[in-house]
């Protein structure tokens, strides 16, 4: 038994280590996807049991359906590339006014089309603005990153973690934005201001204004209809406590379809561009932290919580922050796995489970290595020939994180 335990404890941190570390270059999804193997190859887990958990992320990822068909037409569509040029020109020539508007426009795209979006198609378009405007880059590039996990918890729909921690029953709409607007708010303006001071030599120059904006086709217009659409129909179905991704993952084809029409383009180019091996990916991951389970250690976090819960604001501080460093270990969307596990066995009261939200959504701004969301960010600037070392990020975020967090934490405790 303490054999198969270990066995099972060093395959998941293998398989973990090596989504992170991607060896050979190989996809995230290779990895989990064979760690869950060996599990299953070496009988450390039931059959049964792995097909548990990979129907356990059906909702999660119905919703990453969704959003990737909504933010690849509005990239096939020119609406991020629109929206970036339109940034440069309202820019006026300051560096540091783009820089503001950028943050803004990442703020808008992570809260209603989730940090993952920010990461992949944002990025991009961000990056040409600033070519044409002559900017540095760098600034507007952290911006990016940081962004899609500090307005992460906006709203329910704004980070498929917040799925998973939730285990897909998200609270009432009224009740997510009494725990989180303050917190959110928080994250967003201190990230913000220490990004603005560790950037300030970068952001002091000045710009091009004259930056060519091509016009928005009809289809482009029909994609920021159909993201409009759908950001209030998910206000709608999480006000009502309903699931979100059958609503998402619908909302996202009838777009998908509705823009094709309207631009008479064929939808196959579309769906070959999208990341789709996230989908294994997270099913490979909820496959580990099953196999986590049955070895009972998240039964020891799961006590750990119950007994700490005595007192709700010291819990929600403490584990919040250390699910915040841990993410950056292990990456956040296994981390929030486990806690999410251990938080159904603990039954927390709801102030440390929105601590641990925190810490899960924040807590990845440290690292490169912290989220899905970090790492695509990370092969999006590379792709554009710019890249950021792990320890050139770690600068930045081992000022911005930290701070960004504790003022996060804080608002949620005295909210109460």
């Amino acid at each position: 038994m303490i054999l198969a335990t270990g066995a099972t404890w060093g395959i998941c941190a293998a398989s973990t280590a090596a989504v992170i570390a991607r060896p050979f270059r190989w996809p995230e999804a290779i990895w989990a996807v064979a760690g869950a193997a060996l599990l299953l190859l070496f009988g450390l887990m039931p059959f049964p049991a792995a097909i548990g958990a990979v129907a356990k992320g059906m909702d999660v990822y119905l919703f990453l359906i969704g959003m990737m068909l909504l933010s690849e037409v509005a990239r096939a569509e020119g609406l991020f590339d629109w929206v970036a040029a339109t940034a440069a020109i309202h820019a006026k020539g300051s560096t540091a006014r783009l820089f503001a508007l950028v943050y803004v426009t990442g703020i808008i795209t992570t809260t209603f089309l989730s940090n993952d979006a920010t990461a992949v198609v944002l990025t991009p378009a961000v990056y040409a603005a600033a070519r044409k405007a002559k900017a540095d880059p760098l600034p507007l590039l952290f911006a990016c990153a940081l962004i899609a996990n500090a307005a992460s918890f906006v709203l329910p729909i704004s980070n498929p973690a917040n799925l998973v921690l939730y285990g897909g029953h998200m609270p009432p709409l009224g009740q997510w934005f009494a725990s989180f607007a303050v917190p959110s708010f928080a994250s967003i303006l201190v990230t913000f201001l220490v990004l603005r001071w560790t950037q300030r030599k970068r952001l002091a120059g000045a710009c091009l204004s004259g930056v060519e904006r091509t016009p928005l086709t009809n289809g482009g217009k029909a994609a920021f209809a159909g993201i409009v659409v759908t950001a209030c129909l998910l206000l709608v179905v999480s006000a009502l406590d309903i699931e979100l991704g059958l609503p998402t993952a619908i909302a996202g084809i009838v777009t998908t379809v509705a823009v094709c029409l309207i631009a008479r383009t064929s939808p196959l180019p579309l769906l070959r561009d999208i990341s789709w091996s996230v989908l294994p990916l997270v099913a490979g991951l909820f496959v580990l932290v099953e196999a986590l389970d049955l070895t009972g250690v998240i039964g020891w976090v799961a006590q750990a919580i119950r007994t700490a819960s005595a007192d709700p604001a010291h819990a929600s501080a403490v584990f919040g922050t250390i699910l915040a460093f841990g993410s950056n270990l292990m990456n956040n969307l296994p981390a929030g796995l486990v806690a999410s596990t251990a938080v159904a066995q603990a039954q927390p009261p709801r102030l440390v489970v929105d601590g641990l939200l925190i810490g899960v959504d924040l807590g990845p701004n440290l690292s490169i290595t912290g989220s899905l969301a970090t790492i695509l960010w990370l092969q999006a600037i590379r792709r554009e020939g710019e890249d950021v070392s792990f320890w050139r990020f770690l600068k930045v975020g081992a000022v911005a994180m930290p701070l960004a967090l504790a003022a996060a934490l804080a608002a949620r405790i005295l909210i109460g």
